[in-house]
């Protein structure tokens, strides 16, 4: 085999990958078009806290490595994380505001892993929530000023889950 023919074969096999990643990321894009995150703050929100934060991923609940492709969330993005009276507010680089009332907040804990970030021990925080009647999803942040256990608890004040022993 000639060099020349070694170079085509590699370039076809890279540009099927790449075609191939395509339509499955559009597939997914499809899959999930009918999940919407809640966008847009409460009007009379008081604001608890704010925190700096990489948003790294929702899911599936329960299963850290099926990303789901929400409208609003579907990239990784910095942002801020504030925490206000009536619950949880996502304000994402390029994205609308997304605001998970305590009413849809389930639980919040701490995650080592999630799609494509691994990090110390319990270095994510996870948001178990309610996007629908029926499904349950699970996002994760990674803080960038603090540690996730200096947040956690104002988070599981938060979340409805605390409130009435359920548990994810």
């Amino acid at each position: 085999m000639t060099r020349e023919a070694a170079v085509l074969i590699t370039i076809a096999v890279a540009l099927l990958v790449l075609a191939a990643m395509l339509f499955a990321w559009r597939r997914r894009i499809s899959r999930d078009s009918a999940l919407t995150a809640p966008l847009g703050v409460p009007e009379h929100a008081d604001v608890i806290d704010r925190h700096e934060v990489l948003y790294v991923a929702t899911t599936v609940h329960d299963q850290p490595l099926e990303r789901i492709a929400m409208k609003a969330l579907t990239y990784r993005a910095r942002g801020e994380l504030v925490l206000t009276d009536r619950g949880v507010a996502l304000s994402l680089d390029g994205s609308p505001t997304v605001f998970i009332a305590s009413e849809r907040l389930l639980a919040a804990d701490l995650a080592t892993v999630a799609i494509d970030r691994v990090v110390e021990p319990n270095g994510l925080i996870r948001l178990v929530w309610r996007v629908a009647e029926g499904t349950i999803v699970d996002s994760f942040l990674r803080p960038a000023s603090v540690g996730p256990q200096q947040i956690l608890p104002q988070l599981q004040r938060l979340s409805a889950g605390s409130e009435n022993g359920e548990q994810s």
